[in-house]
Order: C-alpha cells, then sequence, then structure tokens
C-alpha cells in the first residue's frame, strides 16, 4: 500500500500565523482526518498541498511526485465548504463545462450521480439547499476519476442524514486502494465514522496524529476530585478543566495509567474531547 500524500516538515510563515514543521502521510485506500480548531492551519495546509501557496521549508509529494509539477492535477479531486459554481448555471451545466477541463471526465457518471444525490439537473444551482451544492461539488469532483480527494470543510453546516450519506460515498471511493481521501474538518464526529488516521493541528503546528482507534484507545478523560488529580503522576496528563466541585483531566496511556491507579476511573474519549482539553485545558 504506497503513500498517495506525503508531507515532511511543512513550514509556512505568514508572519501574523506560522503553519511549522507539518509531517504527515495518507496511504492508498484510506482517510485521513485533518483536525483543529477554525484557524489552525488546516485550509493553509490544503493551500500547500494544492501548491496555491508555496511552503518556505519542507516538502510535499503527491503519488510520489514533488508538488511543484503538475502532472498530477488530473487525479486530484477537490470540494471547498462553498460551491465554486455560479448560481445561474443549471446543475448539468456544470458536466458540460468540466468535460472541457478534464481529458478522463465521464459523462454518464456524472449523470448518475447527480440522479443518485437526487440533485435537479435542469434547475438553476440557486436554487439548491447547502447540502445539495455540496452534493454537486462532490460529483463533479468524482466524475473525472480522481485518486485522491481533498476535502476543506465540504461537511461543515450539513444536516447529519446529507453528511452521512457522502461519507458512505467516501467509503465507496477507497475501496480501491489506489484511492484516498484527505478530509479537513472540525466535525469530529464524521471522521468517527469514517477516518483512519487523524493529524490534529493546533496553532500551526501537529499536536498529535496516528491510527483513529489506536488515538481513542490511548487515551482516557479522568474525573476525579482535585486531591486525587494532584496525587497522579504528571506526565499521564495532557491537559486539565477544574469546577468547583470537580476536576477532568485528559489522559494519555491509558492502560498504564489504568494499571498505576486502579481506583481511579478513566473514560472513553472522543476526538472532540481530545480537541476541547487541548485548546481549552490548562496547560500541564
Amino acid at each position: 500500500m504506497s503513500n498517495l500524500l506525503e508531507l515532511k516538515h511543512v513550514t509556512k510563515d505568514y508572519g501574523s500565523f506560522k503553519l511549522e514543521d507539518v509531517s504527515f502521510t495518507l496511504p492508498g485506500g484510506t482517510i485521513l482526518g485533518l483536525i483543529g480548531e477554525n484557524g489552525a492551519g488546516k485550509s493553509t495546509t490544503i493551500k500547500c498541498i494544492l501548491n496555491l501557496v508555496h511552503q518556505d521549508s519542507g516538502s510535499i509529494r503527491i503519488f510520489g511526485q514533488d508538488n511543484s509539477g503538475s502532472n498530477w492535477r488530473e487525479d486530484i479531486g477537490l470540494v471547498l465548504d462553498e460551491s465554486t459554481f455560479h448560481d445561474l448555471l443549471r446543475g448539468e451545466d456544470v458536466g458540460k463545462i468540466l468535460s472541457k477541463s478534464y481529458k478522463h471526465w465521464d459523462a454518464d457518471l456524472f449523470a448518475r450521480y447527480l440522479k443518485q444525490f437526487d440533485l435537479p439537473g435542469g434547475k438553476e444551482i440557486k436554487t439548491y439547499s447547502k447540502g445539495m451544492k455540496t452534493k454537486l461539488s462532490i460529483a463533479a469532483a468524482l466524475s473525472h476519476h480522481p485518486r485522491l480527494l481533498l476535502l476543506d470543510e465540504a461537511t461543515s453546516g450539513l444536516d447529519p442524514v446529507v453528511r452521512d450519506e457522502i461519507l458512505d460515498e467516501f467509503l465507496t471511493f477507497i475501496q480501491d486502494e489506489d484511492h484516498a481521501i484527505l478530509i479537513s474538518s472540525h466535525i469530529t464526529s464524521d471522521l468517527e465514522k469514517a477516518a483512519d488516521y487523524i493529524t490534529y493541528l493546533h496553532r500551526g503546528r501537529v499536536a498529535l496524529q496516528g491510527g483513529k482507534d489506536e488515538l481513542l484507545e490511548s487515551y482516557g478523560r479522568l474525573v476525579c476530585t482535585k486531591a486525587q488529580l494532584d496525587g497522579v503522576d504528571r506526565g499521564f496528563v495532557v491537559g486539565t478543566r477544574s469546577s468547583q466541585f470537580q476536576c477532568e483531566a485528559l489522559i494519555q496511556k491509558r492502560c498504564d495509567f489504568q494499571r498505576i491507579y486502579p481506583g481511579l476511573t478513566v473514560d472513553p474519549v472522543t476526538l472532540e474531547e481530545i480537541m476541547v482539553f487541548t485548546v481549552r485545558g490548562d496547560a500541564k
């Protein structure tokens, strides 16, 4: 299983914001969730991947090629959080326009997606809901047979039913191990359903990364008194939140913690809780 995307020590300094030393890989047949709060550097990372902005240092390889070239562009499908198609176009017009832009445009596949997603091809896009516009963008991205899908907050603002339908389509897409998906999102519940790997950006740096299941297994949430927390080895504590009545802590190396502190209960944790403890929790 080869890597379709590789970032090594990517840095981009805007002065007011710095993407710093970001590294991750995306193997074929998998979905990587790029998570983080707004302004954490997710969109900057995607712009660097697409060479829309050039990184100051580090390297990016797509399909084994340096991203400074252009041979890979035909094999990339891009979906943004806002539709890039003019409101006065009809859904079916999108297919006609894109057929002139992509060598491998599949008109039959696009028509099939319009039907599958219940998109009225004869109506103007301005009449579409946000969910319909997103599904149109995904249909367009898939209909030129890309190997790699890049989605920048594409599912934000969609209702759960639409998001679930889209996630099912993504899982079908990666059944071919020559395909992969990078999803930038702060809706972590979607990624818990679909992602194989997680890279968490916080203030422009990688706060943690790894296999999704391994991360969720490794971390846990401890609820205890202040006295109990004071007795815990701080090497286990990633972040804490305190109230008048209790303390909460994000614990790493959960199995080791429970072996050393059998009297304390550590609950399973979600990706969202990991983010909240990192962003809002007290520094260790």
